[in-house]
């Protein structure tokens, strides 16, 4: 089940809004995961994996300990969907490469997850241009 990721009684129509697509965006990334076999967790890692990736980096970039990343990856590299390999510039470091098998569930979980691209089907192509700076900007990282 998903945590909610925002107030529970939110204040403003914003935020109500914004509350409402992100547990809905939430709920449809669990349900996409789970068809897979996989966790929430298990599927946002894969999906990080597109390139060789450092452990630390990505514990850092989900801002998460390095022991919860271990343990995801043990899992997904049980399932042969991942494998660890020194880093060749420091050899104490492991950096994590996703299998064919890896890439195969990858792209069939992204299939699967329809959420952000049947929500933004509703928009003009000006509004979806609209919202993307909206949410830029929302972030502090606007253009």
């Amino acid at each position: 089940m998903a945590v909610p990721s925002g107030p529970v009684s939110p204040s403003t129509e914003a935020e109500r809004a914004m509350f409402e697509f992100v547990d809905a965006y939430d709920r449809a990334y669990e349900v996409a995961a789970d068809r897979h076999g996989m966790t929430v967790a298990q599927a946002c890692v894969l999906g990080r994996i597109a390139r060789p990736r450092g452990m630390r980096e990505l514990a850092d970039e989900l801002g998460c300990d390095a022991s919860n990343i271990t343990q995801i990856v043990s899992r997904l590299e049980a399932r042969e969907l991942v494998e660890r390999h020194a880093d060749p510039h420091d050899r104490r470091s492991r950096r994590l490469t996703r299998t064919p098998a890896g890439d195969e569930l990858n792209a069939a979980f992204e299939k699967t997850f329809e959420f952000a691209r049947a929500a933004t089907s509703n928009l003009t192509l000006e509004e979806q241009a609209q919202l993307a700076e909206l949410l830029r900007k929302a972030l502090g990282r606007s253009s």
